[in-house]
Order: structure tokens, then sequence, then C-alpha cells
């Protein structure tokens, strides 16, 4: 823990980001670095109850909750989507991913539930994280403000409405086809909400939040916490200066969503999510049976889907809402600057939770995972 608290201070003080809360378990035993401040003007230090924007942290948790309902007999891994989802029902895929919307065939099969969890559904980011090509299917999902990529600006549909919307654009790919990162967590939340019959957030809040003891998750938080969240950075493309970023202000965390995304939509602290962390590695506790864990946390892609997987995929394979190393350990990150994994051979847990961006580019992410791991 020493080595690791000196490497991220020492990016802390070279002005990589403000500051972060580092956090690494192994049975009882529970290490936490606060490391920094708030933002740059160094006022307000990180603190261990700091409330981070999690973004894709939230898809292995909605992962968890839909394995849930699986258990139940609500829905099954190979139903097809479009019981739930009419909006789906019918999918024409694209003649060519670059070509006009209007050049289509039939869809060789329907989607399942399973596709959404995998990330085969046929629809997702192309490329980068921050970057898509000018495509035609590109165009018009940002023409219909669906919010298919990064998390902010937030989409205004409510999620019928949004589900009818992503309804009308044909897929990109045959289902089963390819691993295509965000869109199947999108629907995913809907589906979801609909198969309990309750809103996502009361669905995670009674399966995952409430069991677990997570008091601080959640889509939103209360006025009086909005202190507790810290500014968001990232570079400037244009300036390359880390920069304070407009969007996702704390005042926004002061309402529940009008879309409570099933992809990126959570705020935590390291404390909360280590008791999610700690139910995957004790395989599932009271909430999950072991067989359900063994599903989420093992890959399911081709070693050809893993390759055009891209820098997101890193290349890794894919579970259930989740990465999974070769060499076991599996986990996922937020675009926003957080990191955790879990490592069932060394019965490890780490968390690096930051909000700025660059942690996941600019070496930190690989450095803090090798120190955690002892390598």
């Amino acid at each position: 823990m020493t080595q690791l608290h000196d490497a991220m201070a020492a990016r802390v003080a070279k002005g990589e980001y403000p500051g972060l809360v580092v956090l690494v378990a192994r049975g009882d035993q529970v290490h936490v670095n606060e490391i920094g401040f708030f933002n740059f003007d160094g006022k307000r230090p990180m603190t261990r109850d700091t409330l981070f924007r999690i973004a894709s942290m939230t898809k292995p948790v909605v992962a968890a909750a839909t394995m849930m309902l699986v258990e139940d007999g609500v829905i099954a891994l190979d139903e097809p989507v479009d019981r739930l989802l009419p909006e789906l029902a019918g999918p024409r895929v694209l003649a060519r991913v670059d070509g006009p919307l209007d050049e289509t065939v039939p869809a060789r099969r329907a989607v399942t539930i399973e596709d959404l969890l995998t990330f085969r559904m046929g629809s997702g980011l192309l490329t980068e994280p921050t970057f898509m090509p000018s495509f035609p299917i590109v165009e018009a999902g940002e023409q219909l403000r669906l919010t298919l990529g990064p998390p902010d600006p937030r989409t205004p549909h409510p999620p019928d409405e949004w589900i009818r919307l992503f309804g009308t654009l044909p897929l990109m790919y045959q289902p089963g086809e390819r691993w295509l990162y965000n869109f199947g967590a999108l629907v995913l939340g809907v589906l979801v909400a609909r198969a309990a019959r309750m809103p996502l957030p009361d669905v995670l809040r009674t399966r995952v939040f409430e069991p677990l003891g997570m008091v601080d998750t959640g889509f939103h938080t209360t006025p009086g916490n909005l202190e507790r969240i810290p500014d968001y950075y990232m570079t400037d493309a244009a300036t390359g200066e880390v920069a304070l970023q407009p969007v996702s202000a704390p005042e926004q965390w002061s309402q529940p969503p009008v879309f409570p995304s099933g992809a990126d939509g959570l705020l935590s602290t390291v404390d909360d999510y280590l008791k999610f962390a700690r139910l995957l590695l004790a395989g599932g506790g009271d909430l999950l049976s072991p067989g359900s864990v063994r599903m989420m946390t093992t890959n399911h892609l081709t070693p050809e889907q893993i390759a055009t997987g891209g820098i997101i995929l890193d290349p890794k394979g894919w579970g259930y809402g989740m990465s999974v190393s070769p060499e076991g350990w599996y986990g996922w990150d937020g675009g926003y600057g957080t990191i955790w994994f879990n490592d069932p051979d060394r019965k490890l847990i780490g968390m690096a939770f930051s909000q700025c961006s660059d942690f996941l580019f600019n070496g930190s992410k690989a450095e803090f995972i090798q120190l955690a791991r002892g390598e």
C-alpha cells in the first residue's frame, strides 16, 4: 500500500488529476488512502466518504439485478427481448454499417437478454469512448438525443419514449455477431424495470442496495450531499491541459434523472462499492447463486470478438456487464475516472476512484492494477 500510495500521490503532485481515493481489501483487511483534493484549488481534501460518479461501473450492478430476476424465473437468458420490449420486435440490420438507414436486411435471429448482457445485441459504440464516425446510424442516434455514448448531456427522454425511439433505428450488425459497447446496458435497464414492474432505481434499491447496506449509492442524492461530489475533469483536446468540465455538475445530482441509465447512471463511494464487490467475490452470498456469479464473471466472447473490441475492451474477455482478464480477475471502469477489480485467486479487491477521465488513459489505471495486485 505504501508503494501504491506513493505512485498515485506522485501523479497528483504532477497535476495529472486533483485527487482520488484508493481502496485495497483482502478478507477483513481494508486499506484506504485518500490522496489529493476535490479540485485543483487544493482547499477540500478527498475523504473516504466522497461521492463519485461511477459511470459505467453501473453496468455490473444492473447485470447482478438481471441475474436475480433470472433466478426468480421472471426472465430467461435465452428469451427474445421483444416480449418485454415490443418496440424492438422484428429488427432490421444495416446492409453495411456505414450505409444509409433504409438499406437493411432482416435479422437472422432475435436479440436475447443474454445478448444485452454480453454486448452482442448488434448495436453499440463503434470506436473509442469519445469518438464515433459520422455514419448515418450514428448521426440518427444523435438527432434523437438518445445519449448512446458518454452519459452527458443526459437524454431528455423517459424510458418508454427512449426505447420507442431506439427501436426506430436498425441494428448495426447481426445479433450475436460482434461485441459493441454500451447500448446493451441502456436497453437492459429498460427491460429490467419492465420485468420487475417498477422503475430501475427501485429495482436496484430493493434488490441490491438495501440488502447490502449501500446507503450512499443511487441515481441521485440529497441536496445536503452535493458537497461530497468532486468536480469533474478531463484533458482539453485544444489546449492539452486538464480542465474542469461543464457537464455533470454536482447540482445535477440533486433530482432523479428522467432516464435512469443502466449503463452509467450511479453515484457511489468506495465503501459502498466494496460491499457489492464482496458479494461477487463470496460467490453471491444470500442474493445470487454461485452459478449466476460464474456466468457474470466468465468470458463469453470468441477470440474474434475480443480482437475487434478495440481500446474499450483492451483486449479482455467480457462476462455480463464487466470485463474478464485472461488471468481470471474481473471488473470494470467508469469513464469519469473510476476503476474496480476482483481477483479471486488472490481473494483481493481493488478500487481507485477519481473524477478525471485521464486516470483511465494516462497510465494511472495500469499502474494501479499492477501495484494493487502486487506485481
